[in-house]
């Protein structure tokens, strides 16, 4: 019988589950789709309840596919950030999961003081934004009496049978409410946004243990809640992006760039985990990328988005025509809210598969806005997420970063970081990224030709940019 961690990561559309062992070798696998609505413009919400069956429909089937007999020696969660959670009590579930994409607080936001902008900076490294959880916690408050979480902070809760109200630093974070130097609860924040110190979780560290399972259909009882990560900051950790300029890209629904830092700074930083240090990093969030995509699939008449891409490879390219998927605004480096999305540069000779391929390099290119601001430049860029599998969106990106770009023979990153950083807890020997073997797609476009699409892409976007800009 083989020892092995359970990694649950429970991302924006699907929840996966892995069983990992000591060694990195991914034993069995599962997953299981999770959904979306979006009642009004700008609302983005799930149900609690079909989040939780999610993952326990992923880990039922991981467990049915394991390729031998497993002895689980703890969990490692991993799970999607910012978007909130509010039960009662009793464990029930109070309203819809408000998702991180929700913009619903934007005005409230826009209504702030501009002294708690500061506050925020200071704090947090982070802007005041509806993409973070402390708007949403304030929306959920003022219509219920609630205890309120992100993902993680659900899932532990549902995970220990109802007996833990817990959240791991690196999600805490996210919220707008935690100092990440001082490493707990602003009280000044805390009174900024409205939101009581008694509804919200305790802050543990990212490997501190978080309870242990009870009453979890298909799981035995007491098996620890090892490590915790929020999944951006878990894709960071696995692919042992540990130096400032290795960057790690997640390409997800949204998209995640990420990079460690020295220390902490003002601009653009986060916790990205706690263990025996706080390691910051400096990270920008792309609110719509393989929704960029699942979009234009569906504006085509395509089945899904392989068949965009497909379509997409059929030319050799997009022959001026620029999408800028700005449907809930622009997120890093830009922050505004008030943009709108555009489709410009079409003419009769335009064609389905040029359309196609624009939505391919706006996925590119936003990754660009974001690696463009860091501080020393790229040295490397490792990428990991569902659209990786897409060979013409990494070639794309490698030719417009001017950088080669890796990626890793496994796709769930995320799950494979929050299973690491369990494994190291219990004391084992890890490193796994070192070795990984990765694809690597070098540039192929000379610098006037990538240059001539950055200025096309800036000048589409100038052109979108509401009144904040």
């Amino acid at each position: 019988m083989v020892q092995a961690v359970l990694a649950i990561d429970q991302g924006t559309t699907n929840s996966k589950a892995i069983l990992v062992d000591a060694d990195g070798r991914v034993l069995g696998t599962g997953s299981a789709p999770v959904a979306l609505s979006t009642p009004r413009p700008g609302w983005v919400e799930q149900d609690a309840d079909d989040l939780w069956q999610s993952v326990l429909q992923a880990i039922a089937t991981c467990l049915t596919a394991a390729t031998s007999a497993v002895d689980l020696v703890g969990i490692g969660l991993s799970t999607q950030r910012e978007s909130v959670v509010g039960w009662s009590k009793s464990g029930r579930p109070v309203a819809p999961v408000l998702g991180w994409q929700d913009t619903r607080t934007a005005a409230w936001c826009a209504q702030l003081p501009s002294g708690v902008g500061d506050l925020v900076r200071r704090r947090t490294g982070l802007r005041v934004d509806a993409m973070f959880s402390a708007p949403k916690m304030r929306w959920l408050l003022d219509r219920s009496d609630a205890l309120v979480g992100t993902v993680d902070s659900w899932l532990i809760h549902r995970l220990t049978g109802c007996r833990e109200h817990l959240i791991e630093a690196g999600n805490a974070s996210r919220t707008l409410l935690f100092d990440v130097q001082e490493l707990d609860w602003s009280t000044e924040l805390l009174d900024a946004f409205g939101v009581p110190r008694s509804a919200l979780p305790d802050v543990r560290r990212s490997d501190a243990g978080f309870g242990v399972t009870a009453g979890v259909p298909g799981l035995p009882d007491g098996i620890p809640i090892i490590a915790v990560l929020a999944d951006s900051h878990a894709a960071m950790y696995g692919q042992g992006c540990t130096q400032p300029g290795m960057v790690k890209a997640t390409y997800g629904t949204g998209s995640s760039v990420m990079t460690p830092v020295d220390g902490f700074t003002e601009g653009g930083c986060t916790l990205a985990w706690l263990t025996d240090r706080p390691v910051y990093a400096l990270e920008g969030n792309i609110v719509s990328s393989g929704a960029a995509l699942a979009w234009t699939a569906d504006l085509l008449g395509l089945p899904d988005v392989g068949g965009l891409v497909a379509l997409a490879a059929t030319v050799p390219s997009a022959e001026g025509v620029v999408l800028v998927p700005a449907f809930a605004g622009l997120g890093a480096p830009h922050w505004d809210r008030e943009a709108r999305a555009a489709l410009t540069g079409m003419n009769s000779s335009t064609t389905r598969a040029h359309i196609a391929r624009a939505a391919v390099d706006a996925v590119a290119h936003q990754i660009c806005d974001i690696t463009d601001t860091i501080p020393g430049g790229v040295k490397s860029l490792r990428a990991d997420g569902g659209a990786t599998v897409s060979e013409l969106l990494m070639q794309t990106q490698a030719d417009l970063l001017g950088r080669p770009v890796e990626v890793a023979d496994v796709p769930e990153a995320s799950a494979l970081g929050a299973a690491e950083l369990a494994w190291t807890t219990l004391g084992a020997t890890t490193g796994w990224a070192a070795r990984r073997s990765y694809r690597t797609f070098e540039p192929r476009l000379d610098a006037a030709a990538r240059a001539e699409l950055r200025t096309q892409w800036a000048g589409a976007v100038a052109s979108v940019r509401g009144r904040s800009a």
